[in-house]
């Protein structure tokens, strides 16, 4: 399986599941800035507990690998599991999200993308993903985060509402990375 099929058998799950989902992280980084290579895929769903059984139904277990237990200790704590399709080696990062004002805003954000000609997907906006990158960087200070805000400012840059970002970066204590980045360019 190759990371497109593994991207769509993933859409098309929390579609029919009808779980509210955002596409984020490298795969969100690619599609508004440069190519690069990454072997997973990170999605934030809203997963309710009573739906566990549900998803993990959509990916059975002799193709793929997830632990329910795991599932139920990302929902309490707001933290992320894994699907993992060992026959590739290609893993989803499924992230529950605290739904929080700022991920509040960032579903109400959520653009409707083609990934490939034949379907939709539900990705994070531009801006959202810079802001997600600049705290990842906060919390672990991995140059590829700012390298992936820089490729996104470069390609996208007449699309990014750099307000939103600059609002964000000051509400989420980010401004001095946001600065940064703004002064690289």
């Amino acid at each position: 399986m190759e990371q497109d099929e593994l991207l769509r058998r993933v859409v098309d799950a929390l579609e029919r599941l009808d779980l509210p989902y955002l596409i984020t992280g490298s795969i969100a980084t690619i599609l508004y800035g440069e190519p690069r290579f990454t072997n997973d895929i990170d999605i934030v769903v809203q997963l309710p507990p009573n739906r566990i059984d549900d998803l993990a139904e959509a990916f059975p277990s002799d193709q793929f690998y997830l632990d329910s237990e795991r599932i139920q200790q990302a929902i309490a704590s707001k933290g992320q599991f894994n699907i993992i399709h060992p026959a590739s080696g290609l893993k989803i990062d499924i992230i529950i999200p605290a739904m929080d004002e700022f991920d509040q805003s960032r579903f109400a954000r959520a653009v409707r993308v083609h990934p490939a000609d034949d379907y939709e997907a539900t990705f994070a906006s531009a801006e959202d993903v810079i802001i997600k990158k600049m705290q990842f960087y906060a919390e672990g200070g991995s140059e590829k985060h700012l390298r992936d805000i820089a490729s996104v400012l470069r390609i996208s840059a007449a699309d990014i509402d750099r307000d939103y970002v600059a609002n964000w970066s000051d509400r989420l204590g980010l401004r001095e990375i946001w600065d940064l980045i703004l002064n690289q360019l």
